[in-house]
């Protein structure tokens, strides 16, 4: 078994771990996430520290050791302080607001769009123009956020659309008169 290149990730305060099999489960102040790792992958708990081991050095043992690290690491900072992402909404009559848990978005379709949030993840709309989706899990958080920009995504001439917070979008110049 190598370890080598990757440092043990140390467990906070309030963290709990459990290995069982294939399943890994992380327990916090914020909830509780499970994930089912490769067969390959070995995972040790050690004075406070987790640490994942491969069986060789061949590149799927590697590849795979980079991943399942940084996979608990995810969850282990998830369930200590979140994650979130913020949208923001350009243009003209394009607008949000909540309606109870649902997302209603104006973004220039015939009709609004409803968003029903997935489960563990919360949406806030602080503003009409401005959306924050909160949750546990990153990748749910990130799959949410990318469904909502998906509805109507920024175009490159004026700019209108949904993008995220401290997204550049490059704007191309219009066809001129001869």
């Amino acid at each position: 078994m190598s370890r080598i290149g990757l440092k043990p990730l140390d467990l906070p305060e309030g963290v709990e771990v459990k290995v069982d099999g294939l399943t890994v489960n992380v327990k916090g102040p914020k909830g509780e996430l499970s994930r089912t790792i490769h067969e390959d992958m070995k995972i040790n708990i050690e004075d406070n520290q987790l640490v994942v081991e491969r069986p060789s050095e061949s590149k799927l043992h590697r590849s795979l050791h980079g991943t399942t690290r940084t996979i608990i690491a995810n969850m282990v900072e998830g369930v200590t302080k979140g994650f979130e992402k913020a949208l923001e909404i350009n243009g003209v009559g394009y607008r949000a607001q909540m309606q109870g848990n649902k997302l209603i978005v104006n973004a220039g379709y015939s009709h609004p769009v409803e968003v029903d949030p997935m489960e563990g993840i919360e949406i806030e709309c602080p503003t009409n123009t401005k959306i924050v989706v909160k949750g546990i899990n990153k990748e749910k958080v990130g799959a949410t956020a990318a469904n909502i920009r998906a509805i109507r995504t920024p175009e490159p001439y004026k700019g209108k659309g949904i993008r995220y917070e401290g997204e550049y979008v490059r704007q191309k110049e219009g066809k001129t008169a001869k």
